[in-house]
């Protein structure tokens, strides 16, 4: 590894270390407090003269001032003072602590408590030992590292220098955990389900592709769970929940990353407005628990999950908003026109039911602020939702929609062998006229269906999406600890 001039020098002061017989990572500390519990318990640990071990990282710059010097040192739970006298310390560890010690190492520090005579609580040190040597220096701002990409790149760095990083996934944790406790206590089981598949399936989306050398047989990493969960509703576990990584080959924006984290839950003996109850119930409690209230804020806007969502219909919506009637206009040709008429800026799509779907991405989505059900989806669009009885173009199925946002997705689940199976021959067609995101025959499936499905409510709920609502965040990548990226050049 070609180190740069900086490195070299602080590899130098690691050589210095050692030829003294010091080892610059030592295998264990003796730390008896962490920084937040010394800091919590200052006074009394003051008082009665306690010696004290805390251990971090050497954050902004070291101070020397004669026989005296200064630094912070920070772990996980907080940030103190480490106030080192020569007559304290002796002559070797403070010239170390001048000469070989830098910003970024990390050190343990023994001592016993004082506040400074400005009243910072500090540890002042008798002893100091060296527990990491960094041999990378902080970036030239070391309290801020303001490029996106990088941070991004080097994420062990943004969560160093951007502490607020960090509370993001705490935040995200406590959703997750939420999330599963308020499942648990609903009678949900949680499983698990394969995430190499033979034939992948349950989303419209293209898969990334893989090789079993033993079996010579290809797979796919999952687009979703929704196939496998169905089949154990089949097999008789009436409610069941899995937290679940899946991949889709797609394009990387602010929504969108190959690889995310889904929740998808399906309940027996439930449809579409079981889980619209669910997901109020579940976003109402996550709010209380997150933010300590039923409204947050994000992106400027104050968003109310203690009311009922509001429901909104594609058709009526999208004939509102740019006077097209789509349950008039079923052929792709007419749809076209229609659109070219209105002079409608969106792009032409080669199904109908996506067209419909960019219509209403483009005109009615991003206006839909509130928590919002969208109903009423097209046939074309829902392969794997049961037709509503009274208009067999559209299923019983909702997208829930916060800041223009899609979250989620959900069905009262088509149960009908011979239905799915014809579905599956029509994205079949689709997928031979070129639409590579069309699902696939799952013979498997279909024959699990002819044992007989409950009448079943289904959803999947974005995780990643989730989190971006609650931690304000306006991007994906902000949420996902390691986001995918495009290689250096």
């Amino acid at each position: 590894m070609e180190l740069n001039e900086l490195q070299q020098q602080r590899l130098a002061k690691l050589e210095r270390l050692r030829a003294a017989g010091i080892d610059p990572y030592p295998p264990r500390t003796r730390r008896t407090h962490t920084i937040g519990l010394v800091l919590a318990s200052f006074d009394q640990l003051m008082e009665c003269g306690e010696r004290v071990t805390v251990a971090g990282r050497i954050v902004g710059a070291r101070r020397i001032l004669g026989k005296l010097a200064f630094a912070h040192i920070e772990d996980e739970s907080g940030r103190i003072q480490i106030w080192l006298s020569r007559g304290d310390i002796g002559d070797e560890w403070f010239d170390r602590f001048r000469d070989d010690l830098d910003t970024f190492d990390i050190v343990e520090a023994t001592g016993t408590l004082r506040r400074t005579q400005r009243g910072e609580p500090s540890v002042f040190v008798e002893r100091l030992r060296v527990l990491a040597k960094s041999l990378n220096p902080p970036p030239e701002k070391w309290h801020g590292l303001s490029d996106i990409e990088e941070r991004h790149r080097q994420r062990y760095l943004d969560l160093i220098v951007n502490p607020e990083v960090r509370d993001v996934f705490r935040t995200r944790a406590k959703i997750v955990s939420t999330m599963r406790r308020f499942l648990d206590e609903r009678g949900f089981l949680e499983v698990e389900t394969p995430t190499l598949q033979p034939i992948y399936g349950g989303a419209s989306a293209r898969p990334f592709i893989t090789h079993h050398n033993q079996l010579k047989q290809d797979l796919y990493l999952r687009i979703a769970v929704e196939l496998y969960l169905k089949r154990l509703i089949v097999g008789g576990f009436e409610r069941v929940y899995e937290i679940s990584k899946v991949f889709r080959n797609e394009g990387v924006d602010r929504t969108h990353n190959p690889e995310f984290t889904m929740m998808e839950c399906y309940q027996a003996y439930a449809d579409y407005n079981d889980m619209m109850r669910l997901v109020e119930d579940l976003y109402r409690t996550l709010a209380l628990e997150v933010a300590g209230s039923t409204t947050i804020v994000f992106q400027g806007h104050t968003i109310d999950f203690g009311s009922a969502w509001q429901r909104v219909s594609i058709p009526a919506a999208i004939a509102a908003r740019t006077g097209i009637d789509i349950l008039k206009l079923t052929e792709l040709e007419p749809l076209h026109r229609a659109i070219r008429a209105a002079g409608l800026k969106v792009d032409l799509k080669p199904s109908w039911g996506k067209q419909v779907d960019e219509i209403f991405s483009v005109y009615v989505q991003p206006e839909l602020i509130q928590p919002t059900f969208v109903i009423d989806h097209p046939v074309a669009l829902s392969p794997l939702a049961k037709r509503r009885p009274d208009q067999p173009l559209l299923v019983e199925r909702f997208e829930p929609i916060v800041a223009g946002m899609e979250i989620g997705n959900a069905f009262t689940e088509l149960n009908d062998p011979l239905d799915q199976e014809q579905r599956f021959l029509e994205q079949g067609r689709a997928y031979n006229a070129g639409d590579d995101e069309a699902q696939q025959m799952d013979v498997d499936f279909l024959n699990a269906l002819m044992y007989g499905m409950p009448p079943t409510g289904g959803l999947g709920i974005g995780i990643d999406r989730t989190v971006m609502l609650f931690t304000d965040q306006p991007s994906i990548r902000e949420v996902i600890l390691f986001p995918h990226l495009r290689p250096r050049d």
